[in-house]
């Protein structure tokens, strides 16, 4: 329908009119703002998931964890065909920062054999008459645990990494390539001023052979209701005094079962201002008796060590004297199933298992850092029984090591055992080893 031009300009006008009484009116009358919604209720579980919303925060402030170790490693023995292994291991981890003292890692580990896996044996698998190289292909969960953190003290439960000390009785035996680990329930506590005490229940050692079908039993992992005690006092500036009770308890391994309890003293003293001249040492005793279900009814046996060094400069020299006692009636010697072993009685291994005879260790080095930030170091050990003095021989160790920057480093070692071979210990021949070894840590 046709509208007339007046007919339209009054009903604009009359739109116009209603639009203004429409703004007058909304002036006189105060603003409302609108009802906010209610918000949804808490859910109590995704509360806790998030931690009042630190989780992800945990995630992205975690640590990234890689270690990748190339090395070779040639082991001749007098009695076997010689072994040689170029080995690949690749270690991946994270852990959580810390969340209202809560904290996590994974960590997975893998070994792999560049070459005919053949060319060496493993312990009790073969080929019959190689030398053993006891470095398994292998892939595992190297650790897996939560810990809590409050009032200077840790619980941490899983699988985890324990070394106590200088590892001659707990260790993570971190030289091989498949690291030694703990299943356990751990508490380290710093509360008390200058003391640091650590307990831990072990229920499971993951020892450095691996889950590898064909394995002794020797070689397997320890089944263990184990007890770890150790307490330090670092409050006097010469030394640390550290006691400790190891009550180790094997179901799969009654021979490794031992109660040992000891004391260490251990320390460093700086002799100039401009610190070119120190002095280190350490003493320790410890004895060792049956326990629980022990192989031997009843044993005792004791451990010595005495040990000092000089550091001046860029040169460094020490000795020692470690005595790992054997039982009078030649059934047993002081044990230390845990330890991380390839740090003592000499890189040629031949004394992981102490003789029943027990063993002493008279051993000194030299050392010096050569050009090119290259330490050198020259160690000598006299091997002797303890009962019945017996002549087991002498080993000679030298290495070479380099730090290129704070990811990559290098090593090589060699190790000459010149052996006796007394009645009752035929493993103790002429060995040689050799190692050269590329490691990326990040």
């Amino acid at each position: 329908m046709h509208m007339k031009p007046n007919h339209m300009m009054k009903s604009a006008t009359s739109a116009l009119l209603l639009a203004v009484a429409g703004v007058v009116s909304a002036q006189e009358k105060p603003y409302t703002a609108p009802a906010a919604a209610p918000a949804p209720a808490a859910s109590p579980i995704g509360n806790w998931l998030n931690v009042d919303g630190k989780l992800p925060e945990a995630l992205a402030k975690g640590k990234l964890s890689l270690n990748s170790r190339l090395r070779y490693e040639f082991h001749d023995q007098q009695t076997l065909t010689p072994a040689h292994a170029p080995i690949l291991r690749t270690r991946l981890g994270f852990t959580t920062a810390p969340v209202h003292g809560f904290q996590g890692m994974l960590e997975a580990e893998h070994l792999t054999a560049l070459g005919d896996r053949a060319n060496y044996g493993l312990p009790g698998i073969g080929p019959a008459g190689k030398a053993v190289i006891p470095d398994p292909p292998t892939t595992e969960l190297n650790q897996a645990w939560a810990s809590y953190t409050k009032y200077n003290t840790t619980l941490k439960a899983g699988r985890q990494r324990l070394v106590l000390d200088n590892a001659r009785f707990v260790g993570d035996v971190d030289w091989r390539m498949n690291q030694q680990t703990y299943d356990a329930a751990t508490v380290q506590s710093t509360y008390f001023k200058d003391f640091t005490l650590t307990y831990g229940f072990v229920w499971d050692v993951n020892r450095i052979f691996g889950d590898v079908a064909g394995l002794p039993a020797a070689s397997r992992d320890f089944d263990s209701e184990s007890h770890l005690i150790n307490l330090s006092y670092s409050g006097w500036k010469y030394a640390k005094l550290t006691a400790y009770a190891y009550l180790l308890e094997f179901d799969n391994s009654p021979a490794n079962s031992s109660a040992t309890y000891g004391m260490s003293l251990a320390g460093s003293h700086m002799f100039d201002k401009e610190k070119n001249l120190k002095a280190s040492y350490r003493a320790e005793y410890a004895f060792q008796t049956d326990y629980k279900n022990s192989a031997l009814a009843s044993f005792d046996n004791t451990y010595l060590n005495f040990e000092g060094g000089l550091d001046y400069k860029v040169f460094n020299a020490g000795a020692g004297y470690e005595v790992l006692g054997g039982n009078h009636n030649g059934t047993r010697g002081f044990g230390t199933p845990l330890a991380t072993l390839a740090k003592f009685n000499g890189w040629a291994n031949l004394f992981l298992v102490t003789p029943t005879a027990g063993l002493r260790d008279v051993y000194a080095w030299v050392g010096a850092k050569l050009p090119g930030n290259i330490p050198l170091n020259v160690t000598y050990h006299k091997f002797d029984a303890d009962t019945g003095g017996a002549d087991f021989g002498q080993e000679w160790n030298v290495t070479l090591t380099h730090k290129f920057n704070a990811n990559w480093s290098a090593l090589t070692r060699y190790a000459y055992y010149d052996g006796k071979a007394p009645a009752g210990n035929p493993g103790q021949v002429d060995t040689s080893r050799f190692w050269v070894q590329l490691e990326f840590n990040y």
